[in-house]
């Protein structure tokens, strides 16, 4: 292995490998080494090492057995045989904003690599486009699916025929309680643990919640998060601030008068910790529509940065999700799983983790433009 090449060091171990199978040191008949074993004999990382041999899977030069381990696929085939356009679907529920665009570039980014075609899918929301979405997957032949399931736990029987094909299945962004699927996830626990910390530091002790989706897990696990930081630091638990209750999609007369009623209180919230840009959006503009009162005492937080634009210059701190890497990890877990015997077997929930930024300085503070 060339230690001064410019190639990934994956890819180097990858084509040490190839090139170790194609000289005849390793039969089909015996087991192929180990993870172990690569990470001691070319000094690299586990990731390292998973990552090239998981890639050796899918160009379908090794082949796994369960409860047998790894071995080198029959020489009599090509070592890198062409997938014959194989496609993996990537169905997701909105196409705005950086969060589901970045997990689309990661998808995307992985399956070109690999030689995979990537058909898209968009649910909004939808369990019925979500359905249709997946019926199409399984209909058109998909090798494997990547899903954003939509809040609800809906479209199980479409799941569970997934299973009964061995079509792989891999969610992204949550996780669902009621199937066992591979999932790849931000922390969300600790990222409404962290961001609520942060603004307790910052001397808030009355943060309200304003959500969008209330049923989808990553929701929840925020909520744990900060409702466990609220407790670790002494400070009440309040269902006028914490409820799931929804914010943004409903009519802005009722956004607006759920709002004032929270700031009109005897001891209103200081900070709105908001669950998104769309969120963070609605929120600002209700506040200037408000006027200064409004304005003047609330600082801005936002748990992710999917939304309609860039939120940053709102907020004193938002939540930096890793996207693209969601979208990377997933398609790398989905195309592992392709041709696997039993690809719902040992499933696995890959956590990722998160990011706060803060603004420099003092907090944000709204201020009309003025209108002509």
């Amino acid at each position: 292995m060339t230690q001064h090449s410019q190639a990934p060091l994956y890819q180097q171990v990858k084509r040490t490998l190839v090139a170790a199978i194609s000289r005849g040191e390793y039969e089909p008949d015996q087991p192929f080494i180990t993870q172990r074993e690569v990470c001691q004999r070319y000094g690299v990382s586990t990731t390292t090492a998973i990552r090239a041999l998981n890639e050796l899977v899918a160009d379908g030069v090794l082949i796994r057995h369960r409860g047998k381990g790894t071995f080198v696929a029959d020489r009599t085939a090509p070592p890198a045989p062409d997938t014959g356009g194989a496609a993996v679907a990537c169905i997701i529920q909105g196409l705005a904003g950086p969060h589901v665009s970045q997990i689309v570039r990661g998808v995307e980014s992985v399956c070109s690599e690999r030689g995979f075609r990537m058909f898209l899918s968009e649910s909004d929301g939808s369990a019925e486009r979500q359905g249709r979405a997946l019926r199409q997957a399984i209909d058109t032949g998909a090798a494997g699916v990547v899903l954003y399931p939509i809040e609800d736990e809906a479209n199980t029987d479409l799941i569970e025929e997934l299973r009964r094909r061995r079509i792989p299945l891999v969610l992204v962004d949550r996780y669902r309680t009621d199937v066992a699927t591979d999932s790849v996830v931000a922390d969300d626990f600790d990222l409404g643990y962290e961001i609520t910390r942060q603004l307790i530091d910052r001397g808030h002790q009355r943060i309200a919640t304003l959500w969008s989706e209330t049923r989808a897990t990553s929701v929840r696990d925020r909520l744990t998060g900060h409702l466990h930081a609220l407790r670790e630091h002494g400070l009440p638990v309040l269902p006028e601030l914490t409820t799931l209750r929804t914010y943004w999609p409903v009519a802005d007369a009722a956004s607006r008068s759920a709002l004032s009623r929270l700031l009109g209180g005897t001891q209103p919230p200081t900070a709105l910790l908001c669950a998104n840009g769309y969120v963070l959006a609605r929120a600002a503009t209700d506040l200037l529509h408000l006027g200064d009162d409004a304005t003047e005492h609330v600082e801005l937080a936002s748990m992710d940065d999917a939304g309609p634009y860039d939120i940053a210059p709102l907020t004193v701190l938002a939540a930096a999700l890793p996207s693209e890497e969601i979208g990377r990890r997933a398609a790398e877990l989905v195309i592992t799983r392709i041709g696997d015997e039993n690809p719902y077997r040992d499933v696995r929930r890959v956590v990722l983790g998160v990011s706060v930024r803060q603004r420099d300085g003092v907090g944000a503070r709204l201020q009309p433009a003025g209108a002509r």
